[in-house]
């Protein structure tokens, strides 16, 4: 069951669902993928890649590496979850605590990605900012007493309403006077 999350596509769901926690694996994917067996940007590759659905390309953009480097990271990274055959479940709280540093690093890329695309025509893909609040949201009703948890979900929740009061002009940013 492991491996068939590590190839699934990432489960976005409409912005009207109400998906609880308990229904939705995503947050359990992202745990996994934060597997303290991986080196941090192992880690954070795979799972952006996994969770985000970000392409290796806009990966390696991210990490200032080659492609065919990124391709070979994420696929070194699956074969070491194969192999540690880690369970598909949300870790107890004191693995949590382990992989929570990688956990918020990806979210707040994700949501990047989303705020100021690296790729793309578009400026804004608000699918991915919007997913990572989703699971900022989530991870904060796992984890509510976690001050970075909440810092980080604010702090997206700021900027993705700032998005929403900027137009973008070729690929900057302006204030909307007519809001």
């Amino acid at each position: 069951m492991a491996d068939e999350a590590l190839h699934a596509q990432p489960f976005v769901p409409p912005p009207d669902a109400d998906i609880g926690a308990e229904q939705d694996d995503t947050l359990v994917l992202l745990f996994m993928c934060c597997h303290p067996s991986l080196s941090p940007a192992s880690a954070i590759a795979l799972t952006l890649r996994a969770v985000g659905g970000l392409t290796t390309a806009e990966i390696a953009r991210a990490f200032l590496v080659p492609e065919a480097t990124m391709a070979q990271r994420i696929s070194r990274a699956k074969q070491s979850i194969r192999a540690s055959g880690v369970a598909f479940e949300m870790p107890g709280t004191a693995e949590q605590e382990e992989r929570l540093a990688s956990v918020l690093r990806v979210l707040y890329l994700i949501f990047n990605e989303g705020y100021a695309s690296t790729s793309g025509d578009a400026v804004h893909r608000v699918d991915l900012s919007d997913e990572a609040i989703r699971l900022g949201r989530m991870l904060h009703a796992v984890r509510p007493d976690e001050p970075e948890i909440t810092g980080l979900l604010a702090l997206m929740l700021l900027t993705d309403v700032r998005r929403r009061w900027t137009k973008p002009i070729g690929r900057r940013f302006v204030r909307s006077i007519n809001r």
